[in-house]
Protein backbone atom coordinates (compact mmCIF):
# COMPACT_ATOMS: atom_id res chain seq x y z
CA UNK A 1 0.00 0.00 0.00
CA UNK A 2 1.35 3.69 -0.87
CA UNK A 3 1.16 5.76 1.79
CA UNK A 4 0.88 10.23 0.69
CA UNK A 5 0.14 13.36 2.62
CA UNK A 6 -2.22 14.74 0.24
CA UNK A 7 -4.39 12.33 -2.49
CA UNK A 8 -6.17 15.21 -4.70
CA UNK A 9 -9.12 13.55 -6.68
CA UNK A 10 -9.43 15.78 -10.33
CA UNK A 11 -7.10 16.64 -12.38
CA UNK A 12 -8.94 19.50 -13.87
CA UNK A 13 -7.48 22.87 -13.59
CA UNK A 14 -8.66 23.13 -9.93
CA UNK A 15 -6.93 19.86 -8.88
CA UNK A 16 -3.71 20.76 -10.90
CA UNK A 17 -3.39 24.39 -9.50
CA UNK A 18 -3.90 22.76 -5.62
CA UNK A 19 -1.20 20.42 -6.73
CA UNK A 20 1.34 23.12 -7.72
CA UNK A 21 -0.09 24.75 -4.30
CA UNK A 22 0.74 22.07 -2.38
CA UNK A 23 3.66 20.20 -3.77
CA UNK A 24 5.57 23.98 -3.09
CA UNK A 25 6.04 22.81 0.45
CA UNK A 26 4.21 19.81 1.09
CA UNK A 27 5.76 16.04 0.11
CA UNK A 28 4.02 13.32 -0.67
CA UNK A 29 1.25 15.00 -2.73
CA UNK A 30 -0.40 12.63 -5.17
CA UNK A 31 -2.52 13.99 -7.88
CA UNK A 32 -5.13 11.51 -9.27
CA UNK A 33 -7.55 11.48 -12.83
CA UNK A 34 -9.50 9.11 -14.25
CA UNK A 35 -9.15 10.50 -17.88
CA UNK A 36 -6.62 9.87 -20.44
CA UNK A 37 -5.36 13.49 -20.59
CA UNK A 38 -5.58 16.39 -17.75
CA UNK A 39 -8.36 19.14 -18.20
CA UNK A 40 -10.43 17.14 -20.50
CA UNK A 41 -13.62 18.10 -19.31
CA UNK A 42 -15.21 21.79 -18.03
CA UNK A 43 -11.27 22.56 -17.45
CA UNK A 44 -11.37 23.22 -21.43
CA UNK A 45 -14.52 23.06 -22.76
CA UNK A 46 -15.24 26.50 -21.99
CA UNK A 47 -14.77 30.15 -23.78
CA UNK A 48 -11.10 30.49 -21.90
CA UNK A 49 -12.45 33.93 -19.90
CA UNK A 50 -10.30 35.70 -17.04
CA UNK A 51 -13.18 36.88 -15.22
CA UNK A 52 -12.97 39.96 -13.47
CA UNK A 53 -15.84 39.20 -10.22
CA UNK A 54 -18.59 41.53 -11.54
CA UNK A 55 -21.17 39.10 -11.44
CA UNK A 56 -21.12 37.13 -8.50
CA UNK A 57 -22.98 38.25 -5.09
CA UNK A 58 -20.35 40.09 -2.89
CA UNK A 59 -19.71 38.52 -0.30
CA UNK A 60 -19.40 34.78 -1.95
CA UNK A 61 -16.33 32.80 -2.21
CA UNK A 62 -17.60 32.97 -5.79
CA UNK A 63 -16.62 37.14 -5.70
CA UNK A 64 -13.90 37.38 -3.48
CA UNK A 65 -12.02 34.27 -5.23
CA UNK A 66 -12.95 35.27 -8.54
CA UNK A 67 -11.01 38.98 -8.18
CA UNK A 68 -8.25 37.36 -6.63
CA UNK A 69 -7.91 34.66 -8.94
CA UNK A 70 -7.91 36.86 -11.87
CA UNK A 71 -4.92 38.50 -10.55
CA UNK A 72 -2.97 35.31 -9.56
CA UNK A 73 -4.00 33.80 -13.19
CA UNK A 74 -2.65 36.43 -15.20
CA UNK A 75 0.79 36.47 -12.57
CA UNK A 76 1.41 32.87 -13.08
CA UNK A 77 0.78 33.18 -17.07
CA UNK A 78 3.16 36.12 -17.17
CA UNK A 79 5.79 33.90 -14.82
CA UNK A 80 5.07 30.80 -16.38
CA UNK A 81 4.69 31.06 -20.92
CA UNK A 82 0.67 30.66 -20.55
CA UNK A 83 -0.78 32.55 -23.83
CA UNK A 84 -3.32 34.93 -23.11
CA UNK A 85 -4.29 38.46 -23.50
CA UNK A 86 -5.25 41.09 -21.16
CA UNK A 87 -7.85 42.50 -23.77
CA UNK A 88 -11.22 43.87 -21.54
CA UNK A 89 -14.30 43.52 -22.18
CA UNK A 90 -17.83 44.99 -23.33
CA UNK A 91 -20.98 43.97 -21.17
CA UNK A 92 -23.55 45.57 -23.39
CA UNK A 93 -27.11 47.13 -23.66
CA UNK A 94 -29.15 46.55 -26.65
CA UNK A 95 -31.87 49.01 -25.49
CA UNK A 96 -32.29 51.82 -23.78
CA UNK A 97 -34.42 49.56 -21.07
CA UNK A 98 -31.07 47.99 -20.15
CA UNK A 99 -28.98 50.31 -19.11
CA UNK A 100 -30.51 50.56 -15.55
CA UNK A 101 -29.33 46.74 -15.46
CA UNK A 102 -25.74 47.63 -16.75
CA UNK A 103 -25.80 50.07 -14.11
CA UNK A 104 -26.56 47.80 -11.38
CA UNK A 105 -23.84 44.89 -12.75
CA UNK A 106 -21.30 47.47 -12.39
CA UNK A 107 -22.28 48.83 -8.49
CA UNK A 108 -22.19 45.04 -8.02
CA UNK A 109 -18.69 44.96 -9.70
CA UNK A 110 -17.17 47.64 -7.53
CA UNK A 111 -18.62 46.07 -4.10
CA UNK A 112 -16.43 43.34 -4.86
CA UNK A 113 -13.36 45.21 -5.63
CA UNK A 114 -13.62 45.07 -9.48
CA UNK A 115 -11.21 48.21 -10.85
CA UNK A 116 -11.23 50.17 -13.91
CA UNK A 117 -15.25 49.77 -14.25
CA UNK A 118 -17.29 52.74 -16.64
CA UNK A 119 -20.31 52.96 -18.45
CA UNK A 120 -19.32 53.46 -21.63
CA UNK A 121 -21.56 55.28 -24.65
CA UNK A 122 -21.73 54.61 -28.36
CA UNK A 123 -18.82 56.14 -29.00
CA UNK A 124 -16.48 54.10 -26.93
CA UNK A 125 -18.02 51.12 -28.54
CA UNK A 126 -17.31 51.70 -31.70
CA UNK A 127 -13.58 52.51 -30.95
CA UNK A 128 -13.51 48.91 -29.21
CA UNK A 129 -15.58 47.15 -31.48
CA UNK A 130 -16.48 49.13 -34.41
CA UNK A 131 -18.84 45.78 -35.61
CA UNK A 132 -21.01 45.79 -32.47
CA UNK A 133 -24.33 47.42 -32.50
CA UNK A 134 -25.09 48.57 -28.65
CA UNK A 135 -26.52 51.90 -27.03
CA UNK A 136 -24.35 51.69 -24.55
CA UNK A 137 -21.31 49.18 -22.27
CA UNK A 138 -19.96 48.36 -19.36
CA UNK A 139 -16.32 48.14 -20.04
CA UNK A 140 -14.12 45.65 -17.40
CA UNK A 141 -10.48 46.35 -18.31
CA UNK A 142 -9.37 43.74 -16.32
CA UNK A 143 -11.39 40.42 -18.03
CA UNK A 144 -9.41 38.51 -20.48
CA UNK A 145 -8.49 34.91 -21.99
CA UNK A 146 -6.17 32.74 -21.24
CA UNK A 147 -5.31 29.33 -23.43
CA UNK A 148 -7.13 27.07 -20.75
CA UNK A 149 -5.44 23.90 -21.68
CA UNK A 150 -2.20 25.42 -21.67
CA UNK A 151 -2.88 26.85 -17.96
CA UNK A 152 -3.77 23.22 -17.22
CA UNK A 153 -0.28 21.56 -18.43
CA UNK A 154 1.18 24.62 -16.89
CA UNK A 155 -0.01 23.91 -13.59
CA UNK A 156 1.05 20.42 -13.73
CA UNK A 157 4.05 20.63 -14.48
CA UNK A 158 5.32 23.18 -12.18
CA UNK A 159 3.83 20.54 -9.41
CA UNK A 160 5.82 17.60 -10.53
CA UNK A 161 8.46 20.20 -10.79
CA UNK A 162 7.72 20.64 -7.01
CA UNK A 163 7.48 16.72 -6.66
CA UNK A 164 3.71 15.63 -7.08
CA UNK A 165 2.61 12.26 -8.39
CA UNK A 166 0.20 13.04 -11.04
CA UNK A 167 -1.40 9.76 -12.42
CA UNK A 168 -4.12 9.87 -15.28
CA UNK A 169 -6.49 6.68 -16.15
CA UNK A 170 -6.70 6.77 -12.58
CA UNK A 171 -10.14 5.98 -11.25
CA UNK A 172 -10.70 6.17 -7.56
CA UNK A 173 -13.41 3.25 -6.74
CA UNK A 174 -13.54 3.44 -2.93
CA UNK A 175 -13.05 6.04 -0.15
CA UNK A 176 -12.53 3.90 3.17
CA UNK A 177 -12.49 6.06 6.42
CA UNK A 178 -9.98 5.42 8.24
CA UNK A 179 -8.76 6.04 12.52
CA UNK A 180 -5.67 8.53 11.47
CA UNK A 181 -6.07 8.11 7.14
CA UNK A 182 -8.38 7.93 4.26
CA UNK A 183 -7.31 4.41 2.09
CA UNK A 184 -8.48 5.76 -1.59
CA UNK A 185 -8.76 2.34 -3.96
CA UNK A 186 -7.32 3.50 -7.31
CA UNK A 187 -7.89 1.63 -11.05
CA UNK A 188 -4.81 2.15 -13.06
CA UNK A 189 -4.72 1.82 -16.13
CA UNK A 190 -7.57 0.76 -19.04
CA UNK A 191 -9.70 -2.54 -19.42
CA UNK A 192 -9.27 -2.34 -23.36
CA UNK A 193 -5.46 -2.54 -23.56
CA UNK A 194 -3.36 -5.35 -22.99
CA UNK A 195 -2.40 -5.06 -19.74
CA UNK A 196 -5.64 -4.42 -18.60
CA UNK A 197 -6.70 -2.60 -15.01
CA UNK A 198 -4.47 -2.64 -12.05
CA UNK A 199 -5.56 -2.14 -8.35
CA UNK A 200 -3.82 -0.04 -5.92
CA UNK A 201 -4.65 1.74 -2.83
CA UNK A 202 -2.86 4.54 -1.25
CA UNK A 203 -3.51 5.73 2.30
CA UNK A 204 -3.86 9.45 2.41
CA UNK A 205 -3.78 11.85 5.78
CA UNK A 206 -5.92 13.93 3.52
CA UNK A 207 -8.04 13.63 0.32
CA UNK A 208 -9.19 16.81 -1.34
CA UNK A 209 -12.13 16.20 -3.91
CA UNK A 210 -11.55 18.09 -7.14
CA UNK A 211 -13.50 16.04 -9.35
CA UNK A 212 -16.04 18.50 -10.92
CA UNK A 213 -18.56 16.96 -12.79
CA UNK A 214 -18.27 14.18 -9.93
CA UNK A 215 -17.84 15.47 -6.97
CA UNK A 216 -20.89 14.66 -6.05
CA UNK A 217 -20.22 10.86 -7.09
CA UNK A 218 -16.67 11.11 -5.05
CA UNK A 219 -18.39 12.62 -1.80
CA UNK A 220 -20.98 9.87 -1.78
CA UNK A 221 -17.77 7.31 -1.57
CA UNK A 222 -17.30 8.47 1.88
CA UNK A 223 -21.39 8.37 2.73
CA UNK A 224 -21.59 12.01 1.89
CA UNK A 225 -24.70 12.47 -0.29
CA UNK A 226 -25.76 15.82 0.68
CA UNK A 227 -24.16 17.23 -2.61
CA UNK A 228 -25.79 16.72 -6.48
CA UNK A 229 -24.46 18.07 -9.16
CA UNK A 230 -26.41 18.67 -11.91
CA UNK A 231 -24.88 18.80 -15.67
CA UNK A 232 -25.65 21.65 -17.62
CA UNK A 233 -23.87 21.48 -21.82
CA UNK A 234 -23.08 24.72 -23.24
CA UNK A 235 -22.32 24.39 -26.99
CA UNK A 236 -20.32 26.74 -28.83
CA UNK A 237 -19.87 27.71 -32.81
CA UNK A 238 -16.93 29.29 -33.96
CA UNK A 239 -16.31 32.14 -36.38
CA UNK A 240 -13.26 31.38 -38.79
CA UNK A 241 -10.06 33.31 -39.03
CA UNK A 242 -10.67 35.08 -42.13
CA UNK A 243 -13.89 36.70 -40.82
CA UNK A 244 -12.62 37.09 -37.25
CA UNK A 245 -11.83 40.22 -37.57
CA UNK A 246 -15.50 41.53 -36.61
CA UNK A 247 -14.37 40.90 -32.82
CA UNK A 248 -11.33 42.38 -31.32
CA UNK A 249 -11.65 40.96 -28.05
CA UNK A 250 -14.81 39.99 -25.84
CA UNK A 251 -18.44 41.06 -26.32
CA UNK A 252 -20.93 40.24 -23.62
CA UNK A 253 -24.86 40.58 -23.37
CA UNK A 254 -26.77 41.31 -19.89
CA UNK A 255 -26.50 37.93 -17.80
CA UNK A 256 -29.53 35.49 -17.63
CA UNK A 257 -31.80 36.69 -15.33
CA UNK A 258 -32.24 33.61 -13.65
CA UNK A 259 -28.46 33.65 -13.09
CA UNK A 260 -27.90 30.02 -15.25
CA UNK A 261 -25.31 31.59 -17.42
CA UNK A 262 -23.52 34.73 -18.44
CA UNK A 263 -25.13 34.41 -22.00
CA UNK A 264 -24.10 33.99 -25.59
CA UNK A 265 -20.88 36.08 -26.16
CA UNK A 266 -18.10 36.40 -28.07
CA UNK A 267 -14.72 35.73 -27.81
CA UNK A 268 -11.62 36.38 -29.72
CA UNK A 269 -9.50 33.13 -29.01
CA UNK A 270 -5.53 32.97 -28.58
CA UNK A 271 -5.80 31.15 -31.94
CA UNK A 272 -7.33 33.67 -33.73
CA UNK A 273 -11.13 33.08 -34.19
CA UNK A 274 -13.93 33.63 -32.69
CA UNK A 275 -16.68 31.86 -30.09
CA UNK A 276 -19.74 32.19 -30.18
CA UNK A 277 -21.50 30.79 -27.18
CA UNK A 278 -21.97 29.52 -24.74
CA UNK A 279 -25.97 28.27 -24.68
CA UNK A 280 -27.25 26.43 -21.76
CA UNK A 281 -29.29 23.12 -21.18
CA UNK A 282 -29.38 20.66 -18.98
CA UNK A 283 -28.94 17.04 -19.22
CA UNK A 284 -28.90 13.62 -17.54
CA UNK A 285 -25.59 12.40 -18.61
CA UNK A 286 -22.00 13.53 -17.74
CA UNK A 287 -21.01 12.77 -20.99
CA UNK A 288 -23.90 13.60 -23.22
CA UNK A 289 -21.34 16.47 -24.89
CA UNK A 290 -23.03 15.75 -28.91
CA UNK A 291 -26.26 14.29 -28.54
CA UNK A 292 -29.00 16.78 -30.46
CA UNK A 293 -26.54 19.32 -30.81
CA UNK A 294 -27.97 23.04 -32.15
CA UNK A 295 -28.01 24.10 -35.52
CA UNK A 296 -25.78 26.94 -35.99
CA UNK A 297 -28.94 28.92 -37.00
CA UNK A 298 -28.95 29.01 -33.32
CA UNK A 299 -26.22 31.06 -32.94
CA UNK A 300 -26.52 32.99 -35.58
CA UNK A 301 -29.73 34.26 -34.28
CA UNK A 302 -28.17 35.02 -30.78
CA UNK A 303 -24.70 36.58 -32.05
CA UNK A 304 -26.65 39.16 -34.58
CA UNK A 305 -28.27 40.58 -31.42
CA UNK A 306 -24.89 42.00 -31.10
CA UNK A 307 -22.86 41.29 -34.45
CA UNK A 308 -25.52 41.71 -37.38
CA UNK A 309 -22.68 41.58 -40.02
CA UNK A 310 -22.17 38.17 -38.94
CA UNK A 311 -23.78 35.50 -41.53
CA UNK A 312 -24.88 31.68 -41.68
CA UNK A 313 -21.45 30.82 -43.82
CA UNK A 314 -19.68 32.57 -41.15
CA UNK A 315 -20.00 30.13 -38.84
CA UNK A 316 -19.47 26.19 -38.17
CA UNK A 317 -19.72 23.94 -35.09
CA UNK A 318 -17.79 23.82 -32.42
CA UNK A 319 -17.01 22.02 -29.52
CA UNK A 320 -19.24 22.08 -26.24
CA UNK A 321 -18.48 21.25 -22.51
CA UNK A 322 -20.32 20.81 -19.16
CA UNK A 323 -20.70 23.17 -16.33
CA UNK A 324 -20.87 21.11 -12.53
CA UNK A 325 -24.42 23.31 -11.59
CA UNK A 326 -25.93 23.47 -8.01
CA UNK A 327 -28.99 24.52 -8.97
CA UNK A 328 -31.58 22.01 -10.09
CA UNK A 329 -33.64 23.03 -13.72
CA UNK A 330 -36.18 25.00 -12.56
CA UNK A 331 -34.21 26.76 -10.15
CA UNK A 332 -33.22 30.43 -9.68
CA UNK A 333 -30.00 32.01 -8.30
CA UNK A 334 -25.88 31.87 -8.54
CA UNK A 335 -25.25 28.84 -6.16
CA UNK A 336 -21.78 29.12 -4.83
CA UNK A 337 -18.52 27.81 -4.55
CA UNK A 338 -18.61 25.08 -1.80
CA UNK A 339 -15.58 24.35 -0.10
CA UNK A 340 -15.62 22.21 3.33
CA UNK A 341 -14.68 19.55 5.50
CA UNK A 342 -16.57 16.03 5.46
CA UNK A 343 -18.82 16.14 8.56
CA UNK A 344 -18.33 12.54 8.67
CA UNK A 345 -14.62 12.71 7.75
CA UNK A 346 -12.53 15.13 9.19
CA UNK A 347 -9.89 14.11 6.58
CA UNK A 348 -11.44 14.81 3.81
CA UNK A 349 -11.97 18.38 2.26
CA UNK A 350 -15.12 18.86 -0.50
CA UNK A 351 -15.06 21.36 -3.55
CA UNK A 352 -18.03 20.70 -4.85
CA UNK A 353 -20.16 23.50 -7.50
CA UNK A 354 -16.62 24.60 -9.06
CA UNK A 355 -18.14 25.81 -12.47
CA UNK A 356 -17.60 29.41 -13.74
CA UNK A 357 -15.57 31.27 -12.74
CA UNK A 358 -13.39 28.36 -12.06
CA UNK A 359 -10.95 28.24 -14.35
CA UNK A 360 -10.24 31.84 -13.21
CA UNK A 361 -10.50 30.96 -9.50
CA UNK A 362 -8.69 28.29 -9.57
CA UNK A 363 -5.35 29.66 -7.62
CA UNK A 364 -7.15 31.55 -5.50
CA UNK A 365 -9.31 28.34 -4.76
CA UNK A 366 -5.96 26.64 -4.07
CA UNK A 367 -4.72 29.07 -1.38
CA UNK A 368 -7.88 28.94 0.09
CA UNK A 369 -7.64 25.30 0.90
CA UNK A 370 -4.17 25.28 1.57
CA UNK A 371 -4.33 25.85 5.06
CA UNK A 372 -6.91 23.80 6.06
CA UNK A 373 -4.89 21.06 4.02
CA UNK A 374 -2.42 22.32 6.49
CA UNK A 375 -4.57 21.67 9.33
CA UNK A 376 -5.31 18.10 8.87
CA UNK A 377 -1.47 17.44 8.37
CA UNK A 378 -0.77 18.82 11.36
Amino acid sequence: MDRANVVIIGGGVVGCALACELAAHTEDVFLLEQMPKLGMATSTRNSGVVHSGIYYPPGSLKARLCVEGNRLTKEFCAAHGVPHNNCGKLVVASHQAEIAELERLAANGRANGVEGLQLVGRERIREREPHVTAVAALEVPSTGIVESEALVKAYARVAAEHGASILTRARVTQLESRADSIAVAVELGDAAEPAGLQRETIEARCVVNAAGLYADEVAALLGNTSYRIYPVRGEYAEVGRARAGLVNALVYPLPHPEGLTLGVHLTRTMWGTVLVGPTARYVKDKNDYERDRLPVEEFLRSANTLLPELKLEDLHLAYSGLRPKLVPPGGHGIADFIITRDPFCSRAIHLVGIESPGLTAAPAIARHVAPLVAATLA
